[in-house]
């Protein structure tokens, strides 16, 4: 099995403010119903992938990070960092029962990891 990307998400000091921008722009839509009060986003198109917009915290920065579906959230994060990559935000368990983290490439690229219990 790959691992495919299965969202993307942005980061925002203003998270209502710049879901708003997109919505109107690119004629998305938004929706804050959930657990966690994240703003999922649905492009409305066949192709791509859909994404949200997460409040950033007061010390943190904007950001775009791409998510890559994973069978082992904590396996992936140990491989990751054996090979250079640092933790910004550790292997969690959500809600509604996905499973997720957050490391940052040799680079200092965001990349999230994400397990469904769906999958």
């Amino acid at each position: 099995m790959g691992q495919p990307v299965m969202q993307w998400q942005i980061l925002a000091k203003h998270p209502d403010q710049l879901s708003n921008f997109y919505t109107r722009v690119f004629g998305w839509t938004a929706n804050s119903e959930n657990a966690l009060g994240y703003r999922t986003i649905d492009t409305g198109a066949a192709r791509g992938i859909n994404g949200g917009i997460w409040p950033a915290p007061p010390e943190g920065q904007a950001m775009v990070t791409l998510y890559i579906e994973v069978d082992d959230v904590p396996e992936y994060v140990e491989k990751a960092t054996a090979l250079g990559a640092s933790v910004i935000m550790p292997h969690q368990k959500l809600p509604d029962g996905d499973e997720m983290a957050v490391i940052l490439d040799p680079e200092g690229i965001p990349v999230g990891l994400f397990r469904s219990p769906q999958v």
